[in-house]
């Protein structure tokens, strides 16, 4: 997948277009992404002790990554893949060729 877990998006489409934020997880068998402050859904919640309390409560939910774009130093790149002379398969910008590593 050309998106990984702590990589920072941006929002390319649908109702949250233009946010950006951290990933938090990735599903890939889904090709979705739960991104953080992005994408907040409200589920209703059981008591289930004295510490978590009834009520209804918001929570971000997965959102398809064909709907969020990777961004670096502020701008959104597209990314490809290429291997390295040493077998090693990396991630790079397709714009400006250059290696991304985290």
């Amino acid at each position: 997948m050309k998106i990984r877990k702590n990589d920072t998006v941006k929002v390319i489409a649908g109702e949250d277009k233009g946010k950006q934020g951290k990933v938090l997880a990735v599903f890939p068998d889904k090709e979705r992404v739960l991104i953080e402050g992005v994408n907040f859904v409200k589920r209703h919640q059981k008591q289930t002790s004295a510490q978590t309390p009834a009520g209804i409560i918001e929570k971000e939910a997965p959102i398809h990554l064909s709907n969020v774009q990777l961004v670096i130093s502020d701008k959104p790149v597209k990314v490809g893949y290429k291997f390295l002379e040493d077998g090693r398969k990396v991630r790079y910008d397709k714009t400006t060729g250059e290696i991304i590593d985290r």
